[in-house]
């Protein structure tokens, strides 16, 4: 059966789903240009995410969505398992939202100027006056019930298991006194790890947890949010990715 999935995957799926990320990012693109961020800065991407779960032959299951109240923003703080995370919270996380991404993916052909367009946020840590900067552009997209989804921990995991939390996220909350929703992510690691090659078909669960709602503000909110969160998020994982293992590349 895995040789048939990988002559699928090679010769149906991948050239179907380059074929709609092009198409989604061009519709991304001209959409926001033309019309609202806010409608074209999300439904494309959403769609173009079930699509690709759907070709892949990937099982998804979501739990907790009566956790979240409408027309409300949170932070949405996620450990970052592998690539297929993107395409758990896209499609199936049923909120309309702005990434927090590494700047690097700005250079991606097509994929970075949708990106850009839709109002995604880029984090640059070249400097405090562009972490500063980043916040900004993050609290600017908070509205209209808009949120943000973070990888508190910058970086794909190489074991399954979570690295620890950067603050700012958590900085971010505090600043406009926002609550943190959890979410836990599980069957990533085992669709494409992060030194894998080949994608394995397998079943993807996304955890909302509920909303951790600001207990004060200053430096001791923001660190008690962030360890509740970490365990929060913890708790939800198998016993076989419990238990901090640091990514050589946190910076």
């Amino acid at each position: 059966m895995k040789i048939l999935y990988y002559i699928y995957q090679i010769c149906v799926a991948l050239p179907i789903l380059l074929v709609l990320t092009i198409l989604t990012a061009l519709t991304t693109t001209v959409g926001c240009t033309l019309g609202s961020a806010h409608f074209w800065g999300y439904h494309p991407g959403k769609i173009w995410s079930k699509l690709i779960c759907f070709f892949l032959l990937i099982r998804v299951e979501v739990k907790g969505r009566e956790n979240l109240r409408e027309k409300t923003s949170y932070v949405f703080v996620a450990n970052h398992q592998g690539s297929f995370d993107i395409f758990l919270i896209y499609g199936y996380l049923g909120r309309n939202f702005k990434w927090m991404m590494k700047k690097g993916i700005r250079k991606i052909l097509f994929v970075g100027k949708a990106c850009e367009e839709a109002g995604h946020i880029f984090v640059d840590r070249s400097g405090p006056k562009k972490v500063l900067e980043t916040i900004r552009k993050a609290k600017a997209s908070l509205t209209e019930g808009t949120s943000v989804v973070v990888f508190p921990e910058g970086s794909r995991s190489f074991t399954g298991h979570m690295g620890y939390f950067k603050k700012g996220a958590f900085q971010l909350a505090d600043d406009l006194q926002l609550a943190v929703v959890p979410l836990t992510i599980d069957g990533s690691f085992e669709i494409l790890p992060r030194t894998g090659k080949w994608i394995h078909p397998h079943k993807m669960t996304l955890t909302i947890h509920k909303p951790i709602p600001p207990k004060g503000k200053g430096l001791i909110n923001i660190q008690e949010t962030l360890e509740e969160s970490y365990q929060v998020i913890e708790s939800a994982l198998p016993e076989k990715h419990k238990g901090m293992v640091i990514n050589p590349d946190q910076d």
